[in-house]
């Protein structure tokens, strides 16, 4: 009775269970009331589904502690989100150890400590050995755990604004503690000083201590090798050049007037000895830094985007209409393509076409299409509709039915034949038989109900491509394997990222218009904005999870997931 019990209050932790899932999602107003029944805590059985990878519970405000079991029943899972719930004021029992975790997700509750026994995991052996991503805004916490660089060492990504801190432990800056932070942020808070032991962090790119109490900043700041990006505004500097600097200067200039000492700071000459000594140490870390980037100079750049980063993440309804049609589908978001300079926009629609060649085994094994962000207004719905209800704008065409598309393009094909003497066509002739025997057909629409994508046909003319795109949408559907689908959308992705490398890289002087590059979908040019690549010249691409979640909400897929784009190339580099 007992069991059944379980089974009724969550039927989606047996869904899981019987399905094997690695991705669970847990929120809404259901949630609320079966945590409070539960005593505010997870429910055992959840701590049983030991394949996951995803695991999220949002929204909560009954949920004060995830409970016990969490560490030994889900040794595999990867992502760990907690975030807009009521944990606090610590964790009982602690999260860890959890060695594979890699995203931990707690921002929004109501934490206002995490001693040892109550806090993250041990610190020896380290509880928490691959976390990258910490995310501990929007808490109350006043201190952190002294053994946080101990517990997460590989941490790359440290999120602490909005809470009450009013400083950061010594051991967080101890050499060699982070050798991998480069993101920290702590603005909102009450800090009150800046250790000069920062300049330790010797990866450290990013740095936000906006909206907190300091008075002073450390020379030393203009140590860390690697700082691009400083945002000090709204703290209380007695040095009344450099805060005028903030407003008007660029993290460059800045570092270099900490660097020559600043105005304002103690009288008289400084200690040669010491200043010596700076010399020394800022050479060294110049000349590690220079071998490190000229090792990443030859990288391509990958960013992922969590959806719990998100505020506006795209998500996809897979209708139960698509079971027996085209049943398999991903999505992700790419932003920061540079589609207007050279012949970029050619490469990479011929890039799709040899794509479709090969991975995709001409179509039958999966169909790639990409859109202009700008144009795709979400929620999207994926559905299955018969050939005489479906219409659609294609490519270059007008707004037609799907049935009389595909009788039209039948024509075309047969057309061609008889001109050319010969059986093979090319085009989209060549996939019309991959239609042949279904009652319906696969379609892809945006929020306004129009027809975005018709696989493995065509894309709308709606959500063109053109020179001017800079953030696309992505869509792999497959009649074959979920896992065929994210296969191809790795590669696809990554083909993206070399494609965007070598436009800057190689600024071309001659552009191909809109009209030639679109010669093959009939697209037509539309004057816009071009994006620009990053002041180092890496040009990163970032790629924002989309999730496929069924009629009722229930996650289905999210890509990119921890096992996507776990790419092997050395000259690759994913930043999660």
């Amino acid at each position: 009775m007992a069991a059944a019990a379980v089974s009724e209050a969550w039927p989606e932790l047996e869904l899981a269970e019987r399905q094997r899932r690695r991705e669970l999602l847990l929120t809404g107003p259901a949630l609320e009331e079966r945590v409070r029944a539960a005593g505010g805590r997870l429910p055992p059985r959840l701590f049983s589904l030991s394949l996951l990878h995803y695991l999220e519970v949002s929204g909560c405000g009954s949920l004060r502690e995830p409970g016990p079991g969490l560490a030994r029943g889900l040794p595999q899972l990867q992502s760990l989100v907690l975030r807009r719930n009521a944990l606090g004021p610590g964790l009982s029992p602690e999260l860890g150890p959890l060695p594979a975790l890699r995203v931990l997700d707690l921002s929004g509750n109501a934490l206002e400590a995490l001693p040892p026994g109550q806090g993250l995991g041990p610190a020896e052996p380290p509880g928490l050995p691959q976390l990258q991503t910490l995310n501990l805004s929007g808490n109350r916490l006043r201190e952190l755990p002294a053994d946080l660089a101990r517990c997460a060492p590989r941490l790359q990504t440290l999120n602490l604004t909005g809470n009450c801190l009013h400083s950061f432990p010594a051991e967080l800056f101890r050499p060699g503690a982070l050798p991998l932070l480069s993101e920290l942020a702590a603005a909102d808070n009450c800090l009150r000083e800046l250790s000069p032991d920062i300049a330790h962090l010797a990866s450290l790119k990013t740095l936000d201590l906006a909206n907190n109490q300091l008075s002073e900043v450390p020379a030393e700041l203009a140590d860390c090798p690697k700082l691009r990006e400083l945002n000090l505004h709204g703290n209380q500097l007695k040095d009344r050049r450099l805060e005028k600097m903030l407003g008007s200067c660029q993290t460059k200039s800045i570092l270099e007037y900490l660097r020559a000492g600043g105005r304002g700071r103690a009288k008289g000459r400084a200690d040669p000895e010491k200043e010596e000594s700076r010399r020394q140490r800022r050479e060294r870390r110049k000349r590690e830094g220079e071998e490190e980037e000229v090792a990443e100079a030859s990288r391509l750049l990958l960013r992922v985007l969590h959806v719990s980063e998100n505020p506006a993440p795209l998500t996809i309804t897979a209708g139960p209409e698509v079971k027996g049609v085209r049943p398999f589908l991903v999505g992700a978001v790419v932003r920061g393509m540079d589609l207007q300079t050279g012949n970029a926009l050619k490469r990479f629609l011929t890039s799709q076409t040899k794509l479709h060649e090969d991975l995709c085994e001409k179509r039958t094994a999966a169909t790639v299409a990409t859109h202009d962000l700008r144009a795709v207004r979400g929620p999207l719905l994926y559905t299955a509709r018969p050939p005489q209800d479906l219409k659609i704008v294609p490519l270059g065409r007008k707004e037609i039915k799907a049935k009389d598309l595909v009788r039209q393009l039948q024509a075309e094909a047969e057309e061609h034949r008889k001109q050319r003497k010969r059986q093979t066509v090319s085009g989209l002739h060549r996939y019309l038989h991959l239609l042949d025997g279904k009652e319906q057909y696969p379609c892809l629409l945006d929020a306004d109900g129009d027809v975005i994508s018709f696989p493995p046909i065509t894309n709308s003319e709606k959500t063109k491509i053109k020179k001017t795109t800079c953030d696309l949408f992505l869509e792999v559907t497959s009649a074959t394997s979920l896992q065929v689908c994210k296969d191809i959308m790795d590669a696809l992705v990554l083909k993206m990222a070399e494609i965007n490398k070598y436009t800057v890289e190689n600024k071309e002087e001659g552009s191909v218009s809109d009209t030639e590059a679109d010669a093959t979908s009939g697209r037509l040019s539309e004057p816009g904005r071009h994006p620009s690549p990053d002041r180092d010249g890496s040009a990163p691409l970032v790629v924002e999870q989309v999730r496929v979640v069924d009629e009722e909400g229930h996650l289905k897929v999210v890509y990119p997931s921890k096992t996507d784009l776990d790419i092997a190339a050395a000259h690759v580099t994913v930043i999660r």
